[in-house]
């Protein structure tokens, strides 16, 4: 039995990725030797005086405490085994009781999941339905009344997903963060797939609280994900344990370790360097949608798009799905023997995938693909 996972090997390699989840998360070289070297279970830990992010050497307390801030655009930050776990450090430590919290109907399920593990009532601002889904900000207003009206009290917190992870929809979240400030409630901002990707500033944008993904979106073998606090709501979310004076409750004592901080670190500079080029992976993106929207499909969500994640709807390869040998499986398998690797098996008539970091050669051969699929099956 053993046998089975001995020099078992990622058939996926040398495909072309589109995977949204894995695009941003593509290790550099730096971070593939930071893999190797740390490796070994808790080795950084071997540094730790009882705090992770004060060891000097290999410098997390740099990275942690003068690199993120001024990267996110925000006073106070920490490492945390991903953005989920930083949503639920935020919305623990602001419950304290109960509560309501508004998120976009766009959120991550583990927004939701998060604030049920938290003890807050989770309510909604809908969508606008098929085929944009959008977010109108203007109705955080309409929901922060609706919850007063009810409870007496404002919401505890309020959630953008700054983009959601199903249509990839920016919204306005300057807007949605004036709103929260009429209404004297902190806001908390989902970047998971934003954070490492797109230029994001907290402090612009008027967000209390910022979260990133390592693994999806900042070149890091992961888990990991960064959590930003700015100036007054430290002491809050990061408050100290009264039985182990270092350790920081909501934290857990300790974090990420390992190779998901290192990998995270290696990567930095490559991360920062590539949110500078933002503007040319949305017009690769805008561009892809098109060819694929020629073809027959059809891009959900915002328009013109302005994010690498795109979700399409696909009537054509639902169709031939239908009758296919492979049935709701001949798209994967097609797009496989291609090497083509990101769309989940199974689906045909909704799919999403990313364009992000990749070459535009890459991305006329998987356009390409589809043409030729979508033809062979006609």
């Amino acid at each position: 039995m053993l046998q089975k996972f001995q020099g078992v090997k990622r058939s996926t390699l040398n495909a072309i990725n589109i995977s949204p989840l894995q695009t941003g998360g593509k290790l550099t070289p730096e971070a593939r030797e930071a893999l190797l070297q740390w490796g070994d279970g808790y080795s950084v830990c071997d540094f730790c005086l009882g705090v992770l992010d004060e060891i000097k050497t290999p410098p997390i307390y740099d990275f942690v405490h003068e690199a993120l801030p001024k990267f996110l655009g925000i006073e106070h930050v920490r490492i945390t085994n991903g953005a989920r776990e930083g949503m639920f450090a935020v919305m623990h430590a602001l419950a304290q009781g109960g509560g309501c919290a508004v998120f976009d109907e766009n959120a991550h399920y583990s927004s939701f999941i998060a604030a049920e593990r938290a003890g807050l009532d989770a309510r909604t601002v809908p969508n606008s339905g098929h085929p944009d889904y959008g977010i109108n900000p203007d109705d955080y207003a309409k929901a922060f009344e609706e919850v007063k009206k009810e409870t007496g009290k404002s919401p505890l917190l309020a959630l953008l997903t700054y983009p959601d992870g199903n249509y990839g929809n920016i919204v306005d979240a300057k807007r949605v963060s004036k709103i929260c400030q009429e209404y004297d409630v902190p806001l908390l901002l989902n970047g998971a797939y934003a954070v490492g990707r797109m230029p994001v500033n907290a402090k612009d944008m008027g967000a209390d609280f910022i979260v990133g993904s390592g693994h999806k979106s900042m070149a890091s073998s992961g888990p990991i994900g960064v959590l930003g606090v700015r100036d007054g709501y430290e002491d809050i979310v990061f408050r100290k344990s009264e039985h182990f004076k270092k350790k920081e409750v909501e934290m857990l004592g300790c974090t990420a370790r390992g190779t998901a901080i290192m990998t995270l670190m290696a990567s930095f500079h490559s991360v920062v360097e590539r949110v500078k080029r933002w503007d040319e992976e949305v017009r690769k993106a805008q561009w892809f949608s098109a060819q694929l929207e020629d073809l027959g499909l059809r891009q959900l969500g915002d328009k013109p798009h302005q994010h690498d994640l795109l979700f399409f709807e696909a009537q054509n390869l639902y169709e031939i799905s239908q009758k296919a040998k492979d049935g709701r499986y001949f798209l994967y398998n097609e797009l496989k023997a291609r090497k083509i690797h990101g769309i989940k098996p199974g689906l045909t008539k909704h799919f999403k995938l990313s364009t992000f970091g990749l070459p535009k050669k890459d991305l006329q051969y998987v356009v390409d693909a589809f043409d030729y699929i979508i033809k062979k099956y006609a």
